[in-house]
């Protein structure tokens, strides 16, 4: 048998194994450096293929997804979250693409989205997909980032527009749209391509939503569940614009225009016809047309560039002409209770069918000009809130109802809501036509915004836990 090697000292002091010359030693220790090497260099390859992947699939939905690396992805992965979408485009880009070469259009839309990018960053959203010149994003803390946000992506394209107006190119313009809601995140696809996406009824209304600015020809608008998640609302400028309906849906859905970013001039005009503006619109709707048109006058007269003030001064003028009227045909005519509306749990259907018997009794009351309609509806949500969203609490409590905060917001919002009008009512200090608007207003959104949607997600959850 070969004798066991021997560790023998080297002259510098260190070991080495018996039978082993210098340039052997020298030749392992050359092998174990470019291993070394070549684990580093391996190390940093995976970093920067992990950061590379991570400008295609965002760390922010690996997060969501609950994943810690994109190699821990699966299709199918799939998590259910409340956040705010957020759709923008360029105004008219396809007449505005035609007159550039490919490359050009490939510059152009580079160009603006490196501009839009690092604001959304900024304000924490996460940009989900680049449609060609549009954005999708999601802002998963909340709507005052994305409402921030797109005040900031507007204000950022102002600078871009000075610099586009420097070099001789035309200013762009943009639409944006905002929606709030729950939506599910996975990833789609097969098994050699997928992809990660954002699904849900709130993502295709956000897109209707982006749709309909260019309808009134503001950069922003928002729906009624981003406006009923701000967590203080009256820190932007924001205005009731219309009720509209969306493809495919039965409720319609109110829009809300934000004019933070209006130009100067233009944003102080508007605040100056603020209030008789929303009368004019509040007339409008519960089709009073001449007052509707007066009232619209003067706003026009404040903020000449008001554009949706001069549409809906063309609307009033086609009434008066054809009889014809954009609306959705709510207001002042009772309400019809839908199967959006059930549940599935008794004593929450009860509480919400004794609600809607309310509301119809205060339309009809009210229609007939009789002024304690608005003291009875008032101290019914008092009591109506008191005991139904006590109820409400308890269950979402007692079965860990993973979305109970954002529920309990959409609670309060409503309590201050309906005690703002509640004051206005006793005090006499609003008209009392703009006054039933908006309660009115107030109570529809509440019946398509949360009853229709938050109510009957929760009641999803609970009846999986046998509740009834």
């Amino acid at each position: 048998m070969p004798e066991p090697m021997n560790d023998v000292l080297d002259p510098d002091g260190s070991h080495k194994p018996e039978g082993i010359d210098d340039s052997q030693q020298d030749s392992i220790q050359t092998i174990l450096q470019k291993v070394i090497v070549a684990h580093q260099q391996a190390i940093s390859l995976l970093q920067q293929t992990e950061m590379a992947y991570g400008r295609l699939i965002p760390r922010q939905l690996l997060t969501l997804l609950e994943r810690k690396s994109i190699v821990d992805v699966k299709l199918g992965d799939q998590v259910e979250r409340k956040l705010t979408i957020m759709f923008s485009d360029i105004r008219n880009f396809t007449p505005l693409s035609e007159s550039m070469t490919p490359a050009e259009n490939f510059e152009f839309i580079n160009s603006y989205l490196s501009q839009m990018e690092p604001v959304i960053s900024k304000h924490r959203g996460i940009i989900d997909k680049y449609m060609g010149d549009a954005i999708m994003a999601l802002f998963t803390h909340g709507a005052d980032d994305a409402l921030s946000g797109a005040i900031a992506m507007l204000e950022k394209l102002g600078h871009y527009n000075a610099g586009r107006d420097r070099a001789g190119y035309l200013p762009t313009q943009i639409g944006i749209g905002l929606n709030t809601g729950l939506v599910m995140i996975g990833t789609v696809g097969g098994a050699n391509r997928m992809d990660s996406t954002v699904i849900g009824d709130a993502v295709n209304l956000t897109s209707r939503i982006e749709e309909a600015t260019k309808i009134y020809h503001v950069p922003l608008l928002i729906s009624q569940n981003t406006l009923n998640d701000l967590n203080d609302p009256a820190k932007y400028d924001i205005r009731f614009l219309d009720r509209i309906r969306v493809k495919g849906k039965t409720q319609p859905l109110s829009v809300y225009e934000i004019f933070n970013s209006d130009p100067a001039e233009l944003k102080n005009s508007k605040r100056a016809s603020f209030l008789q503006f929303e009368q004019a619109i509040a007339c409008y709707h519960m089709e009073e047309i001449q007052r509707a048109k007066e009232l619209l006058g003067h706003c026009v007269e404040i903020a000449p560039k008001d554009i949706p003030a001069h549409i809906y001064l063309d609307r009033c003028e086609e009434y008066l002409a054809t009889g014809q009227h954009y609306g959705t045909g709510e207001l002042n005519n009772p309400l019809e209770w839908r199967g959006e509306f059930h549940i599935g749990i008794g004593k929450i259907d009860l509480a919400n069918k004794r609600l809607f018997e309310e509301i119809n009794l205060f339309i009809t009351t009210v229609g007939k000009g009789d002024a304690r309609a608005f003291l009875d509806i008032f101290a019914f949500l008092a009591d109506h809130t008191q005991q139904s969203f006590k109820d409400e609490a308890a269950l979402m409590r007692q079965y860990n109802y993973p979305f109970f905060d954002s529920h309990q917001q959409e609670h309060r919002r409503l309590i201050e809501n309906f005690t703002a009008l509640k004051d206005e009512a006793e005090t006499r200090s609003s008209d009392p036509l703009y006054l039933s608007f908006r309660t009115q207003l107030l109570l529809l959104n509440w019946f398509s915004g949360h009853i229709a949607k938050s109510d009957r997600h929760m009641g999803r959850y609970l009846l999986s836990r046998h509740v009834e």
